[in-house]
């Protein structure tokens, strides 16, 4: 039970609602495409999911017929009432999503989702673009009770997110991605899946939690965001006033390394000598 783009034009039309910019709406209008993203999610019963931007339940439905406990989380007042008829009218097929108003950068995460639940949570999501960096960030920073992301985000964040040193796309988010788990692209999603169709393409990244490694998160990511401030200089103009000659010997780091050189555990061992542990 997934929308077909006509079905998604008639909810719309028959509600008086359309696309929002303000919110980045791009609705998914291919059955294929939400049934491929539930595969990916790998959930089924005694899981459990929650759905950010849940729209008009596409995904969701195709969420639901894994037998995962789904959390159905949408901020649009005018879509929430199209969205809970929709779960209401599958009946038995979504008995188990419960729809939530309400704004994923603002909520707390704590009263959203159970943080006592057994084998922690699958976050999935058809994210708008405006959004998918700092939620994604927000998630990992600090809801450790989310073990596994599986988003559809703008092609460029995908590759920021799963990128490793040396590639051009390697940047801030992508030292926070290895942190916390293990990034890597899952799939593509060409524009013409999409109502109305954006004019990028979009990519599916599935971030796993691992156990992160010894340093300070709230030393770490200042000290990487001050240095990929400054991508093109020398770390040793980069963090200038930060970090020392005598730290970075002691660190093992080259002081002329530009930023997108330095794994993870370089920035861990240097922050590490940055704050004395």
């Amino acid at each position: 039970m997934t929308h077909s783009r006509p079905a998604i034009r008639e909810f719309l039309d028959d509600n008086g609602l359309g696309p929002r910019r303000d919110l980045g709406q791009n609705f998914v209008a291919d059955p294929n495409t939400v049934r491929r993203i539930a595969d990916l999610a790998r959930v089924g019963p005694g899981d459990h999911v929650v759905e950010i931007g849940a729209g008009l339940g596409s995904l969701t439905l195709a969420l639901a017929e894994t037998g995962a406990a789904v959390t159905a989380v949408e901020v649009d007042r005018g879509i929430v009432p199209v969205l809970r008829s929709i779960i209401d009218d599958a009946g038995h097929a979504a008995d188990n999503v419960t729809v939530v108003e309400a704004n994923a950068m603002e909520v707390d995460w704590n009263e959203l989702i159970d943080p006592g639940v057994d084998g922690g949570w699958t976050l999935v999501a058809n994210l708008p673009y405006n959004v998918g960096t700092p939620l994604v960030c927000d998630v990992l920073d600090e809801v450790q009770h989310v073990t596994r992301i599986l988003v559809m985000v703008q092609r460029e964040v995908a590759e920021r997110f799963a990128a490793s040193p040396g590639d051009s796309q390697y940047g801030a988010i992508s030292v926070k991605a290895s942190y916390w788990g293990t990034a890597r692209i899952v799939g593509h999603v060409p524009a013409a899946v999409f109502f109305p169709k954006p004019n990028v393409e979009s990519a599916l990244v599935e971030i796993t939690r691992h156990s992160p490694p010894d340093a300070d998160p709230a030393a770490l990511f200042p000290l990487v965001k001050a240095a990929f401030g400054h991508r093109r200089k020398m770390l040793r103009k980069s963090l200038s006033g930060i970090v020392t000659a005598e730290q970075f010997v002691a660190a093992d780091v080259k002081e002329t390394a530009r930023p997108e050189e330095l794994g993870v555990d370089d920035w861990v061992r240097l922050t590490n000598v940055v704050t004395g542990r």
